[in-house]
């Protein structure tokens, strides 16, 4: 995903509220957009060098949106919607082999009570696929979510259902950076996500993760990463142990 050449950089200076953030920019200090309800804490801190995109436009109040944030170490993407675009991009270029056999691709998509990311189709049949931004790491590893999400639990029940409706139902962790060698959820931030990951791929949802290059133009899917869960316990007693095998695409 070519992000354009206009990028201008800036100061982070602080976050205003859940969609807007104070930012330094050519000394002045501006309110940028926000595409991201996460809590981001380990990219938003003040000081860091970030780069908005300009976004002009009578009705906006703001006229930057946040695109990428500078870690000192390399750039992680700031913007939650960008992984729909990399995953269709992927999708498009025959860069996710494992959906191969759907070669129709739709946006946006209800299936139950979910409006899911995409609707593949193809010789294979149906094939209910949701993304899912993800941008914190911790020792290496990607972190989903970082803040308590009943929308995400709710996707992946969705999923679920698909698959008992004799579709496939898959879910794809996009990692906006490259600093990560695995994923994991995130079990502290939201231990009811985590609890619906491991059940739906104990009933057959299949789950991938990706890491991405990013550069100061450029974002873009690149190696696949393994997921590792640790076995959780609930209230049905589900475990999980074979959960890394499912996640991996193996079913």
């Amino acid at each position: 995903m070519d992000l354009g050449p206009d990028l201008v950089e800036g100061v982070f200076i602080e976050r205003l509220n859940r969609f807007a953030a104070l930012v330094e920019i050519n000394g002045n200090r501006e309110m940028v957009h926000v595409a991201n309800s996460g809590r981001m804490r380990e990219l938003f801190v003040p000081g860091y060098r970030v780069l908005v995109k300009p976004q002009p436009g009578e009705h906006r109040k703001t006229k930057f949106d946040l695109a990428l944030v500078d870690m000192g170490f390399g750039l992680a993407s700031a913007d939650a919607r960008l992984p729909n675009a990399l995953v269709r991009e992927a999708l498009n270029g025959g860069r996710l082999p494992q959906f191969a056999d759907y070669p129709d691709v739709r946006p946006e998509s209800t299936f139950g009570e979910s409006r899911l990311d995409f609707l593949l189709e193809g010789p294979a049949g149906k094939c209910y696929l949701e993304t899912k931004s993800v941008t914190l790491v911790e020792k290496g590893v990607g972190l989903f979510p970082d803040a308590p999400t009943l929308r995400g639990a709710k996707h992946l029940k969705s999923l679920e259902e698909a698959l008992a409706g004799g579709h496939r139902g898959a879910a794809i962790f996009v990692i906006q950076r490259d600093d990560a060698q695995a994923f994991s959820t995130s079990d502290d931030s939201d231990p009811e996500f985590a609890l619906a990951l491991r059940h739906a791929l104990a009933v057959g949802v299949e789950a991938f993760a990706y890491k991405c290059r990013v550069t100061e133009r450029l974002v873009e899917l690149a190696e696949q990463l393994p997921i590792r869960l640790a076995p959780l316990s609930s209230p049905d007693n589900l475990d999980s142990s074979n959960a890394p095998e499912a996640a991996d695409g193996q079913r």
